[in-house]
């Protein structure tokens, strides 16, 4: 083989492997918006199960000891910190599963309201795992094709799932 022919195939191998690599760490970043982009509308559900919570106990349409331990997890959960926002927002889950919220119409609201905290939390920890899958492989690693984005972690709430 003729040295011209063994750069040129050396040439597309490193030109393939450069495709590669750019669709790699482009397939990355679009990762990692959606996981940023999940966690936003797990907030969000997070906050709106917290206030639906804070409304039926300042409602008066249950018992006063039920109102205060609820009204009291809601706020927790409002105001923990990153560090102990797990922790508090399962505590407005076992809450919620311990006082009798099943009045009407707040019943159907807080249960949807539920739902929808399961399932921004499970597309969340589904797209997190994705993307930790993809940062595991040793092209990522070796061309450090993740950059400097740190890595995402997945949120393990009691949300009755």
């Amino acid at each position: 083989m003729k040295v011209s022919a063994v750069l040129i195939l050396v040439g597309v191998l490193l030109l393939l492997l450069g495709g590669y690599c750019s669709w790699t760490a482009g397939r990355l970043d679009r990762l990692h918006h959606r996981v940023a982009t999940a966690r936003a509308s797990l907030e969000t559900e997070l906050a709106r199960r917290s206030a639906l919570v804070a409304e039926l106990a300042g409602s008066g349409a249950l018992d006063p000891a039920s109102s205060l331990l609820l009204l009291d997890a809601a706020h927790r959960a409002r105001t923990a910190t990153s560090d102990t926002r797990e922790r508090a927002e399962s505590a407005l889950t076992r809450a919620i599963g311990a006082t009798g919220t099943d009045v009407e119409p707040w019943a159907t609201e807080l249960g949807t309201a539920v739902r929808r905290v399961q399932l921004a939390r499970r597309f969340h920890n589904d797209i997190v795992v994705s993307t930790r899958e993809l940062r595991s492989r040793r092209i990522v690693t070796w061309f450090r094709l993740a950059g400097h984005a740190p890595m995402p972690v997945t949120i393990e709430l009691e949300d009755g799932s």
